[in-house]
């Protein structure tokens, strides 16, 4: 299995090749340039491997969510590249893989999305991948839900280092730590991916979409 993973959710551009288990990445702190920098490190890192896009079974893309134009970009090539290559697409959640980043078994991931709210959800880890206690939401950071499991859970995202005073104290009974600088990477995309496009859960290009949650990019006057 071969999978090529991207995300450009965040501020940072980064790229995943899974080969069989194996991962290649490339990532840089791109701001507002992704789409300047997304497919020369693509052509780069094909290179790198040896390997042509004929060659791969898949793409995958952190489909949010995230800013909406990253969302945007990543989506629109990972569909090109489907198009022009016939191979199943699959758009993973990139607060899932912020946990799948973290690596501990009941993980909170938070991204700020602006606009004083955040992005936010819940997974606990199990033998078949992650299980979501609390599916996306988009809310504002005091509106957050209470979870169970006592003092287990580790937080991460911007979303945390943002509001880091106010979510340690409304969930004091919860947390067991805040892990500083987490974002979605295509390494964890990819790792998430793979599974599913081995069971054939793949999609075509044209089927693939952003999660966006938040239905509009900034308030009105009268509604600020």
């Amino acid at each position: 299995m071969k999978i090529l993973a991207l995300d450009t959710s965040t501020e940072y551009c980064s790229l995943a090749l899974w080969l069989d288990g194996n991962v290649l990445c490339k990532e840089v702190l791109a701001g507002q340039t992704h789409t300047e920098l997304l497919l020369p490190m693509l052509q780069a890192m094909l290179a790198e491997s040896g390997l042509a896009l004929t060659q791969l079974d898949g793409f995958a893309f952190g489909a949010g969510p995230g800013s909406f134009t990253g969302l945007r970009i990543a989506c629109g090539i990972v569909q090109g590249l489907a198009f022009a290559t016939d191979l199943p697409v699959i758009g993973i959640s990139t607060l899932e893989a912020m946990a799948q980043r973290i690596g501990a078994s009941h993980v909170m991931a938070a991204l700020d999305a602006r606009m004083g709210e955040i992005y936010y959800a819940a997974y606990t880890q199990t033998v078949d991948g992650w299980s979501i206690i609390q599916a996306p939401i988009l809310c504002l950071p005091q509106h957050i839900p209470q979870l169970p499991g006592g003092r287990c859970w580790v937080g991460c995202g911007s979303g945390f280092d943002q509001y880091h005073e106010l979510l340690s104290h409304l969930y004091s009974n919860s947390l067991y730590r805040i892990e500083p600088g987490c974002y979605p990477h295509a390494q964890e995309i990819a790792r998430l991916a793979a599974p599913k496009l081995l069971k054939g859960l793949g999609i075509a290009a044209e089927e693939a979409a952003p999660v966006y949650i938040r239905n509009k990019v900034a308030l009105k006057e009268n509604e600020r």
